[in-house]
């Protein structure tokens, strides 16, 4: 397991203001930046005479001081140390310099669950993110991109809800690769409910991430405020079924606010789970539709998705002015060798010599005079068995 850094008054500091500072606040973040962690946690435990910092109103300073009247930091290392996790903060080693882009936004620091380096693991990541009340089609791409990226060296990341973003663990996990839970609560306690079992075992094979401290519930606007997290951690951000309105949506738009790439995998055009997704499309997001597409966009130079092509028939095997003779013949009915000919724009004497080599391959017989398509031909030319 990664070790627990040094402790010291900046990160004591820091790991009791994830008791104090919601996610993503701005202000709080520009206080940090100027004056550090130390300094705020001063000023709000200090007496009535402490000057209040800029931004801040009266009402919000009071509430900010009530706050941090009840910090127990010293405890809160230790609830989390106990269920195998630890504070991060920037400046460590583990600190994933991502983050960083988020400026003032970023994370007071992390709690973190599991073995490995979270710093080495956000450098070869993608998000996959969508509808936790997705349909068997979004559960089915979700999983499959994810084992498909696992199974390439790529690091999952996502929510931990239920839908796409539990189908996307799972199928990780199943292919035996790396993935990580960015939760909206504290890391100690598992949400949803549901999937304790499944947070349990990322936490296991994998990591358990979240700004909040231990203990702490989510709300709707820390789901949110989560989602620029889980872009801020990765090279891009993958979409499989969002509503118009959809938190999955918001990830997306943080990735592309980072300059990170955003993908989204199409569904039916009269899906309302797939129009978010379609939306982002006709944006600044790229279609992809499994994780070769992915890697291509996100992975270094010269991962490449295979070309993609139909099935090869018999029929495209054959030299050029054969095809032009084969297809000179008629649907039904025999044609004589100089019809033929005229169909195909060459002599005579070379369409016999063509439809002889395509006698010898099944795909043309002769009756007396005349020539026709073999039942093969027949099914290979012409589409469904349809007049040609």
């Amino acid at each position: 397991m990664t070790p627990d850094p040094p402790l010291d008054g900046e990160r004591l500091a820091r790991v009791a203001l994830t008791r104090v500072l919601e996610p993503g606040d701005v202000v709080g973040g520009r206080w940090l930046r100027e004056v550090g962690a130390g300094e705020v946690l001063r000023r709000l435990g200090g007496g009535e005479e402490q000057e209040r910092l800029p931004g801040a109103s009266a009402r919000r300073w009071e509430g900010l001081r009530a706050r941090a009247a009840k910090v127990r930091p010293e405890r809160d290392l230790e609830v989390v140390r106990e269920a195998g996790g630890r504070f991060v903060c920037p400046g460590d080693a583990e600190w994933p310099v991502t983050l960083d882009d988020l400026g003032d936004a970023r994370p007071l620091g992390l709690w973190v669950r599991g073995r490995p380096s979270l710093r080495i693991w956000a450098l070869r990541s993608v998000a996959v993110v969508g509808a936790r009340a997705c349909t068997e089609y979004g559960a089915h791409m979700a999983a499959g991109l994810a084992a498909g990226l696992a199974e390439r060296g790529w690091v999952v990341i996502s929510g931990g809800a239920y839908g796409v973003d539990g189908a996307a663990h799972r199928g990780a996990l199943g292919a035996g690769g790396a993935t990580v839970a960015v939760l909206a609560c504290g890391v100690d306690r598992p949400y949803p409910r549901g999937h304790a079992e499944l947070i349990g075992r990322i936490a296991e094979q994998g990591l358990v991430v979240g700004e909040l401290p231990p203990g702490d519930h989510p709300t709707p606007s820390r789901f949110i405020l989560r989602n620029r997290v889980i872009a801020a951690l990765t090279r891009g951000t993958v979409v499989v079924e969002a509503a118009y309105r959809s938190g999955a949506l918001a990830t997306a738009r943080s990735a592309q606010e980072l300059g990170r790439f955003t993908m989204g995998v199409p569904g039916p055009a009269t899906s309302g789970l797939s129009a978010g997704v379609h939306e982002l499309l006709r944006g600044d997001g790229v279609l992809v539709t499994d994780a070769a597409e992915v890697v291509e966009l996100v992975g270094d130079m010269g991962e490449l998705a295979p070309a993609r092509r139909g099935p090869v028939v018999p029929r495209d095997l054959l030299a050029s002015g054969v095809r032009r003779v084969l297809a000179a013949l008629p649907a039904r009915g025999c044609v004589g060798a100089r019809d033929v000919a005229i169909g195909a724009g060459t002599t005579e004497d070379d369409a016999i010599g063509r439809l002889y080599e395509l006698q010898s391959l099944g795909f043309v017989e002769r009756h007396g005079d005349g020539w026709q398509l073999t039942r093969q031909a027949f099914l290979s030319v012409v589409p469904d068995g349809g007049e040609s």
